[in-house]
């Protein structure tokens, strides 16, 4: 993980120091139906508004109108056995509005569904076709029942 302190210095030539930024954003399927110019990101805790605009406009030149957060808080939860809580980690949303002519539709990764619902039938038909070869083939061996008759 990089850090923003400034590294310790040490001995040699040339100081090589690359520093990144501990932000990270992850693009968010919304839960409620928004408009098309408006984007869900989930970001680090620490990433503020003004944080989350210049990433998107430095890095990825997008034209940011505003900005919005929201910090939702982590599930709790008591152990049954020993009675202890656990609560999982809060989670910063970033609601970032792009500017009217601007529409984002979430990317569809599953494109060929149809396909690959064929593929995998087809290949549990063959499956299913090789095993009855195997059942036919080992039916009249010496040691299986059905290989005499009474």
């Amino acid at each position: 993980m990089s850090t923003r302190w400034y590294p310790i210095y040490q001995r040699g030539n040339p100081q090589l120091r690359v520093f990144l930024p501990n932000f990270w954003m992850k693009l968010v399927r919304p839960t409620e139906e928004q408009p098309a110019n408006v984007v869900t990101f989930a970001v680090s805790t620490e990433m503020t508004k003004h944080d989350v605009k210049n990433y998107l406009e430095k890095i990825y030149k997008l034209p940011v109108v505003d900005v919005r957060t929201r910090i939702a808080l982590g599930e709790t939860k008591r152990d049954q056995t020993y009675g202890y809580v656990t609560k999982k980690d809060d989670v910063k949303y970033a609601y970032v509005t792009m500017p009217k002519t601007e529409a984002f539709t979430f990317p569809d990764i599953f494109v060929n569904k149809a396909e690959k619902q064929e593929k995998e039938e087809k290949s549990l038909d063959e499956s299913k076709a090789g095993f009855r070869r195997f059942l036919d083939r080992n039916k009249k061996r010496p040691g299986t029942p059905g290989w005499y008759s009474i």
